[in-house]
């Protein structure tokens, strides 16, 4: 921002806003500037017995972090006291994910502090950089998933709704990410090893869960055993969620695992040391690290527990706080919104039966109306892997009950099914919970069932579930399935991270965009003003050199900011088809080889994301991108003309870095199999122009700005679907000249030479497995799109102004709407403004 009088909250006098703005959020007389600095020398002496000189970056981080906290604690609390008092229809969040980035940056931005904090950094001379980066990325989470939840909440917050989150307090993350040789290594992420200035233990509201089974160590190994009900105690650990402004600050609250017993004493005591101690290492396990490695069946079963401790304790504590204001359990659906955020938290069904019948005594019926009237549930794939199944056994072993209610749940169902369509004999079968063939129970049926709204994240996502993936349920349901497609908050998304695209757009239309982004449409005009698409160049060339800087800081590495930036960035996947733009780099790097003369522009291509330790594919896909660069680095032709980067360690901290300085985003998924992505909506808000299938939310973003302003490829999802049993990858391989070279250039070992395990890999996903994903059914198509690109790049204005139309449609795409739809057409949710 350029002025003062964009970043202070509204109605605050310029020349008294330090003092004012502090006594707003309840710190009366304390100054938070150089002359005074109370809040940040109060905690470097009191927390780490430190002078501020003595300080190292870390403590200086700690210190700011909770002098910021102390800022907002007794707004905080006051939201809580609006809330109870008040008694608002509460809407609770339930997610196994929620990528959260850095709080910090993000909270001083969101209280409107940046002027005071700058003008304490500056007087005390501090690294504001050095500073921030102390704070590790929180490890709650993976991929878009997560940081959809984490938007959420800060919609939430920001619209003064009154949400609150609930997941797992992780003590890893899902690993760091290094690469060696090529290779993709896991090492642990134990982002909590220091401590947390932003979390607060709550253990005087400690939840006993309550499993079937105990665990015994015998012959070295943890056994289950049947018989010996044991319990697990769920501490929760509670975050500020700032909303913009300050005004409400919500609450994520996580859960850690714990035993109710440290050990046994007295088989400590004689000697059996880690059989006294198994009870407690089993309950730490639980939230030990997200996502197990799920190749094992005891990868599997400890994801089957950590689901259940998420739904169990978060359902206690929703609980307890509804029976503080109210005693009609029939009131629970008008007080109570529970949205479960895809299918990982689909036990919450069960769970919430169990209590209505076995502690509040309602009979099946009326349990059953305000179980289906307090849930609803968001599918986010249409992937069979990702639509969760666990085994009968594990439920008769852990959760007995659960799974009589869920036995009943699916009896009735049955019944239901048979009056509806009595000649179709095989449709139960089909819509069943209970897959019977397998003993297996199908958790998307259980979330569909017993919900009364079932969202998809993209037009096309919700039609495809709807109409393929649970088309027996949506014809039994169809009033309870709608879409709501994704959104991404752009304070995090643009404010914050591209501070100056942010300015360019405050000087053209004020900052009312912040939080009512309709208002970019306003940018649109400005797409022919020469004034303005030399200003919004200007912030992508102070994005790109931010970014390039940063890298070389980081890892050493050098790229050249006049180079196109291509980037994708995502979780690691086949359908996501990270191979298909290798083979378009492939195919660009032929062309230089056979052309070297040629009039190509220069470009880096930027790879990020990270492999689930055991897809060993999605590892393969790594390697060969990390081979594809070194190749292209050591050949004089392709050196300085072509660069391939793949980035370890993806995190929403380089996401905030390095999506302001892309020109082009890629994405690319096999059309049909992207729910929705939101990497391609802050791509879209940062002003770079989208290469991509017409999959997931980027058919909806090309309609808001237009086809012609999109460089859309590729076979649709109907086509898709319908090439299934005739589709052969050497038709392509032999009728098609480029795809062949490309392919023969591969095969050949060049960019794996000494590696033919590689080789054999990607022959097979490519070739002999029937390439499954498409790559070479769209392989040309997609050279042919980025010959148009190439063609728009070599001229700056028409890009740019393309680039503005894109910013311009964006704001559809902020959380702010997507959160609006779910209030008041799933939630039936106010506001409850904080006074």
């Amino acid at each position: 921002m350029t002025s003062d009088d964009a970043v202070l909250p509204a109605g605050l006098p310029r020349q008294h806003a330090p003092e004012n703005l502090l006594q707003q959020y309840g710190c009366g007389p304390i100054k938070f500037n150089g002359s005074n600095n109370a809040l940040y020398e109060r905690h470097l002496l009191f927390d780490n017995a430190l002078a501020p000189s003595e300080a190292g970056n870390r403590e200086r981080y700690e210190a700011a972090a909770r002098s910021v906290r102390d800022i907002l604690s007794q707004r905080w609390q006051q939201t809580e006291q609006v809330y109870s008092r008040e008694n608002p229809k509460r809407i609770y969040y339930l997610s196994m994910e929620f990528l959260i980035g850095r709080s910090l940056s993000n909270n001083i931005l969101n209280l409107r502090l940046e002027p005071l904090v700058g003008q304490f950094l500056k007087e005390n001379q501090l690294d504001e950089w050095a500073i921030l980066a102390e704070e590790p990325d929180a490890g709650l989470g993976n991929g878009g998933l997560g940081r959809l939840a984490a938007c959420f909440l800060d919609s939430m917050a920001s619209m003064q709704l009154p949400g609150m989150g609930y997941g797992l307090r992780y003590e890893y993350g899902i690993f760091k990410q290094t690469i060696v040789d090529g290779w993709q290594q896991e090492q642990p992420d134990n982002w909590l090893r220091r401590p947390d200035p932003w979390e607060v233990a709550r253990p005087q509201y400690a939840v006993a869960v309550e499993l079937g089974c105990s665990f015994e160590v015998r012959g070295g190994s943890l056994k289950a055993i049947t018989g010996k009900p044991s319990k697990l105690l769920g501490i929760p650990y509670d975050r500020p969620i700032v909303g913009y402004g300050g005004k409400t600050i919500n609450t994520l609250r996580l859960w850690a695992s714990a035993t109710p017993d440290s050990f046994d004493f007295q088989e400590f005591s004689a000697g059996e040391f880690v059989g006294a101690l198994a009870e407690c290492l089993t309950a730490e396990t639980v939230t030990r690290v997200l996502y197990p490695d799920d190749s094992t069946s005891m990868g599997q079963g400890l994801r089957f527990v950590q689901e259940y401790f998420l739904v169990a304790c978060s359902l206690a504590d929703l609980i307890r706080r509804f029976r503080m204001n109210d005693s009609n359990w029939n009131s629970l659906p008008d007080k109570v919104a529970i949205q479960l955020n895809d299918t990982h938290p689909s036990l919450a069904v069960a769970e919430l039966m169990r209590v209505l019948l076995d502690h509040a005594g309602l009979g099946w019926e009326l349990a059953w109306d305000i179980t289906n009237r307090t849930f609803a549930y968001t599918n986010h794939t249409l992937l069979p892997e990702a639509l969760e199944k666990w085994p009968l056994q594990w439920f008769e072993l852990m959760l007995p009950r659960q799974l009589q209610i869920i036995l009943e749940i699916d009896r009735r169902l049955r019944e239901e099914v048979a009056a509806r369509w009595p000649d179709d004999t095989s449709r139960a079968e089909r819509m069943s919970i209970v897959e019977h063939g397998g003993r297996l129970v199908r958790m998307a049926h259980l979330a569909i069932v017993g919900s009364h709204s079932t969202n998809g994240v993209a037009a096309i996502h919700s039609r495809l579930l709807r109409d393929v993936t649970v088309r027996d349920l949506a014809e039994l349901y169809p009033e309870r399935f709608n879409n709501k497609t994704n959104g991404v908050t752009p304070r995090r998304w643009l404010l914050l991270s591209n501070p100056g695209l942010a300015s360019c757009i405050t000087n053209a239309i004020g900052d009312r965009w912040i939080t009512k982004t309709d208002d970019l449409q306003r940018l649109k005009p400005l797409a022919d003003d020469g004034e303005f698409i030399a200003a919004v160049r200007g912030a992508k060339r102070q994005a790109k050199l931010r970014f390039t800087e940063w890298l070389k800081s980081q890892g050493g590495i050098q790229v050249d900011p006049d180079t196109i930036f291509d980037c994708q960035i995502k979780r690691i996947h086949e359908y996501k088809r990270q191979l298909l733009n290798g083979l378009r780099i492939a195919a660009l790097y032929n062309r230089l080889r056979e052309s070297p003369h040629s009039d190509m522009p220069s470009r880096t291509f930027f790879f990020a994301g990270k492999a689930a330790p055991a897809y060993h594919v999605a590892k393969f896909i790594i390697k060969f991108l990390n081979n594809l660069a070194d190749t292209i680095d050591g050949d004089p032709v392709a050196r300085g003309r072509l660069r391939v980067v793949f980035l370890p360690e993806y995190s929403v901290s380089m996401a905030e870095r390095l999506i302001p300085a892309s020109d082009v985003s890629n994405q690319i998924s096999t059309a049909g199999y992207e729910a929705s992505g939101t990497s391609n909506m802050k791509f879209m808000m940062n002003g770079a122009l989208t290469l991509g299938t017409r999959d997931g939310a980027t058919i909806e973003m090309a309609e808001a700005a237009g086809e012609e302003n999109f460089f859309l490829f590729g076979l649709t999802a109907e086509q898709i679907a319908a090439s299934q049993g005739w589709y052969s990858p050497w038709w392509h391989y032999e009728n098609e000249p480029e795809t062949h070279a490309v392919i023969d250039l591969i095969l050949s070992g060049h960019f794996s030479r000494h590696e033919p395990m590689l080789v054999d890999a990607l022959r097979n996903i490519l070739l002999a497995g029937g390439d499954t994903y498409r790559h070479l059914a769209d392989f040309v198509s997609y050279m042919e799109a980025d010959l148009r690109l190439q063609s728009l790049y070599a001229k700056p204005e028409d890009w740019t102004r393309k680039a503005v139309l894109n910013l311009a449609s964006s704001g559809r795409f902020s959380s702010d709407r997507t959160i609006s739809e779910y209030a008041s057409e799933i939630w039936n949710a106010k506001p409850c403004p904080v006074l």
